[in-house]
């Protein structure tokens, strides 16, 4: 998958890493996840599946957390996390806001299959052990997609690896890139005087 990297993430990382910070930036990633996947999807369908997205986005912060934890990359964290809401979102033929065409699935999970083993993630059941006691809130599907999919949004070519796009616009390939010194985590989302609006996923 190819995925951005820039001084908000790094930033992001340090204060879901940080007592005292970790509940108002996780509040705020979930807000602008949820706001960037809406927006790809059709008008009529973005308030009906608002809770669905908050509560599922909600429990990527835990695997994202998790997969630090097991070593992995900040940039594989993070794809970690979109893959699961890829898997989600091709359960519910929410093609459109895909980043990854179907076809692709296998390969992203085959690639992170120790984590996603360790934690009972799989396509059919994206969150594992992350899921809340709760549950999701649920959203109707739009399964029809699935006979004609388009995969409006994706991208595809990149299952073989995680490319992270750096800010300076360099795609590089394994997500091993270099912590910046001094990360600063009020430049994260809801830290400071950061508007959660902003940035990419």
């Amino acid at each position: 998958m190819k995925i951005h990297q820039n001084p908000r993430h790094w930033a992001s990382k340090k204060a879901l890493t940080t007592p005292g910070l970790r509940g108002v930036t996780r509040y705020a990633l979930v807000k602008m996840h949820t706001r960037i996947f809406l927006g790809k999807a059709d008008e009529h369908r973005r308030e009906e599946r608002r809770g669905h997205l908050d509560s599922f986005f909600d429990a990527t912060m835990d695997s994202y957390v998790a997969a630090l934890d097991a070593g992995h990359t900040e940039a594989e964290a993070r794809e970690i996390t979109h893959v699961q809401a890829n898997f989600d979102f091709f359960n519910h033929g929410w093609t459109e806001m895909m980043e990854i065409p179907g076809d692709e699935l296998e390969a992203h999970y085959r690639r992170y299959e120790t984590f996603f083993d360790r934690h009972g993630i799989t396509i059919d059941d994206p969150l594992g052990e992350f899921a809340p006691a709760a549950g999701i809130d649920p959203a109707p599907e739009t399964l029809g997609k699935l006979d004609t999919p388009e995969y409006e949004n994706a991208i595809a070519g990149f299952d073989d690896d995680v490319y992270v796009e750096t800010a300076e616009g360099e795609t590089v390939a394994g997500g091993d890139t270099d912590e910046p010194m001094n990360v600063d985590p009020r430049q994260a989302p809801g830290v400071g005087n950061d508007e959660s609006s902003k940035g990419t996923s």
